[in-house]
């Protein structure tokens, strides 16, 4: 059992996600003044006198609207059952509307705590207008302004009071031993290429919203998953566009969170759009992906819906503008049906093998040796000694008498990626001078 869970909900554009950032203390949800911004469920860890708990954040509850609107919804409804607290916000300066009704009807119905927050009292002379909130039959509300913190603490010593206790064993058990590695896997891609739906079949639940809208996916969310290789740990991604196409507010922010999974992850998984082709922003994508140093799994989706031709094509495309990635693993699988899906687990356990693979000194030594016999460097160059001193991914020390050329650094990588069985990982070279 982890920290007690406390679900954040409302209509659109009452604060939720101002107030999880504030309970927080950091920035974790996207905030902008326009409904809809928040889609998925985002869950994060707070902590308040002591008390440890999780905050999961959801989309407004709109279900009269269109399609996309009523998955919002249902996320939100997924995320009050299986809570054991919900803060409930209602917007002060519009009143009460219909959507707040109907939510007060279901919280009502349901055995879950409920605390009822009237959001937006920036200031003492609208302290009056929460009493209309007691129309909502959910006890008295807690007047607070997210925005500016005002009375935040007082709401949240009254949270933490209506949560369940934590077993103390449990907690200190948790603090004495040590952290298991999770490792992280990032999902990204263009917008519409499927990642969500791939997300969501990964982790066996309607985590995130589909839809085939471009750009539903507003902010990074990360579910752990036990699988047989162990936990691990994936997030779903906005789709990246083109910087030119990428204005302010929520769709900025989006790519900011997207680029920092990037670099946070252990393995970047790719996803393209069979369907559509390898495009020039899927090489942009990957680009940016080996500059961040992880390994790449790319996972060509969609592929049931073409013909031997169209393969084919795919294929060559992947060639020719994915070429700089080398011999890393290409999948070919249907997200939305779930054929092919069985083997991406097993190629992300052997992509993490290799970025974690440690190498014996004497070894290194070796392959170097016999790569220098095969081909001198130029100009009397030479490595005298060499050693592995990081993993995640691979990094050698080299101990050389002069500087060596680019060109050579390049072939001694392919040596010792050759001989050492690294695949497609990421491999790093620092050379050092004997004089240094």
């Amino acid at each position: 059992m982890g920290p007690p869970l406390v679900a954040i909900v409302g209509r659109p554009n009452v604060g939720k996600s101002t107030l999880l950032n504030r309970i927080v203390g950091r920035l974790e949800a996207i905030v902008e003044e326009k409904p809809g911004v928040t889609r998925d469920r985002k869950v994060v860890d707070a902590e308040w006198q002591g008390h440890r708990f999780s905050v999961v954040d959801t989309g407004g509850w709109l279900p009269r609207g269109s399609t996309l609107d009523e998955q919002v919804s249902r996320q939100s409804e997924l995320a009050m059952r299986e809570a054991d607290a919900v803060v409930f916000v209602v917007d002060t300066t519009v009143g009460v509307t219909d959507e707040d009704a109907r939510i007060a009807d279901l919280l009502r119905r349901s055995p879950t705590p409920v605390v009822l927050v009237a959001n937006k009292v920036d200031d003492p002379a609208r302290e009056p207008l929460v009493w209309e909130l007691l129309s909502l039959g959910l006890g008295d509300p807690w007047p607070v302004s997210a925005l500016h913190g005002r009375r935040t603490g007082d709401l949240l010593d009254h949270l933490v009071g209506v949560l369940p206790e934590q077993d103390d064993t449990e907690v200190a058990a948790d603090a004495s031993g040590e952290p298991e590695r999770v490792f992280s896997v990032a999902i990204l891609g263009r917008p519409n290429v499927g990642k969500s739906t791939l997300f969501n079949r990964l982790i066996g639940d309607d985590r995130v919203v589909v839809h085939d809208l471009p750009g539903t996916t507003r902010d990074s969310i990360d579910t752990i998953v036990e699988t047989g290789e162990g936990p691990i740990r994936f997030i779903d991604t906005a789709g990246m566009r083109r910087r030119a196409k990428i204005g302010k507010g929520a769709e900025y922010y989006s790519l900011v969170r997207a680029l920092r999974a990037v670099d946070d992850a252990d393995v970047a998984l790719l996803v393209v759009d069979s369907s559509i082709g390898v495009t020039h922003q899927d090489q942009r994508l990957a680009e940016r992906i080996d500059i961040a140093g992880c390994p790449i799994v790319v996972v060509l989706n969609k592929w049931d819906l073409l013909d031997q031709e169209g393969q084919d094509r795919v294929l060559a495309e992947l060639g020719r503008r994915l070429h700089f990635i080398g011999e890393s693993t290409v999948l070919r699988m249907s997200a939305l049906s779930g054929r092919g899906v069985q083997r991406l687990v097993p190629a992300l356990a052997t992509a993490i093998d290799e970025y974690q693979r440690r190498v014996p000194t004497r070894r290194v030594n070796e392959v170097i040796r016999r790569a220098q016999q095969a081909q001198p460097a130029p100009h009397g160059g030479r490595v005298l000694y060499a050693t592995q001193g990081a993993t995640d991914p691979p990094t050698f020390t080299l101990f050389a008498n002069r500087t060596l050329p680019p060109t050579y650094l390049r072939y001694l990588e392919r040596s010792l990626r050759q001989a050492l069985d690294l695949g497609s990982t990421p491999v790093k070279l620092r050379v050092r001078r004997r004089s240094e």
